[in-house]
């Protein structure tokens, strides 16, 4: 078996830095459980198989594909970077000619068109519910020990539990706040969340660029101690930020060690466009 195998680092403009995902192009059908070992052996946050719908599909003229997402431990239902990392490839390294691609997936039809600076993608908008603090104290505590938290929301549909530090916090208290994600399956395993976003309302005015809102995002319970830059995290956060500061377009930036900035742009018809670059970095072959 030989498979197409390419990796790009997504929400930057420059290599190294963003979020990288690996993207496989399946040419055929692949055998089930060889999804789940490539990415295994891949050991990004995520990799994404692009499947061609019919037989007479190609990667350069097709303008619709079925995509899947692996973590090294499992199949999630969405990941925004793998998408966007998969729009990168077709776009420019297929030199697929439609402007817009619709990925078939586990959360219904997702596009991915050309912009000027990017690539940007059509995803759900998911709302986020007040939660009770006492039900997640435990998790949050083993988290982030005594920090300050201001508020707490809950995503059902995306089982994500977003936790808002207090606004006297700034950028350079999240990007170094240590974070204890080695237990949080253990305190939390009845299956209710399955990440952790921690966000912080942006910093206006300085020398600094302005972004209307931070985060950093962290899945151990999905094999991913912490995501560099997460288009499904900012489904909610989109969602949640929104309503905090009236606004329908945001700039984020998510303060991982390699960082990432994400162009937000709220739908009228209730789902989100996120805009970013993406870096091709490696490209070859899979042999198995």
């Amino acid at each position: 078996m030989k498979l197409p195998i390419f990796i790009a680092d997504a929400f930057t403009a420059k290599a190294f830095r963003g979020n990288p995902a690996a993207v496989c192009l399946l040419e055929n059908k692949l055998d089930e459980d060889m999804h789940q070992k490539i990415a295994r052996e891949m050991n990004l946050s995520e990799t994404a198989f692009i499947r061609k719908l019919h037989p007479t599909d190609n990667f350069t003229q097709s303008s619709c594909f079925g995509l899947r997402w692996f973590t090294p431990a499992s199949e999630v239902p969405l990941c925004g970077h793998a998408t966007l990392a998969s729009a990168a490839v077709l776009f420019h390294k297929m030199k697929n000619v439609n402007s817009t691609i619709t990925f078939v997936t586990l959360s219904g039809e997702l596009k991915a068109r050309r912009a000027e600076d990017g690539i940007v993608l059509d995803l759900p908008l998911y709302p986020a519910h007040p939660q009770d603090f006492l039900e997640v104290e435990d998790l949050i505590k083993t988290a982030i020990g005594d920090t300050l938290v201001q508020d707490i929301r809950y995503s059902p549909d995306t089982r994500k539990l977003l936790v808002r530090l207090s606004d006297t916090y700034n950028r350079s208290f999240l990007e170094s706040l240590k974070v204890n994600t080695q237990n949080l399956p253990q305190v939390e395993n009845t299956g209710k969340v399955k990440g952790l976003i921690l966000t912080l309302k942006g910093e206006h005015g300085g020398q600094t660029q302005e972004f209307d809102f931070y985060s950093r995002y962290f899945a151990p319970w999905v094999g991913v101690a912490e995501d560099p830059v997460t288009g499904s995290a900012h489904t909610v956060l989109s969602s949640y930020w929104s309503q905090q500061l009236g606004k329908k377009d945001m700039h984020a930036f998510q303060c991982s060690h390699r960082g990432g900035e994400l162009k937000i742009s709220l739908r009228p018809d209730g789902r989100v466009d996120i805009e970013g670059g993406a870096a091709l970095v490696l490209e070859g072959t899979l042999t198995a």
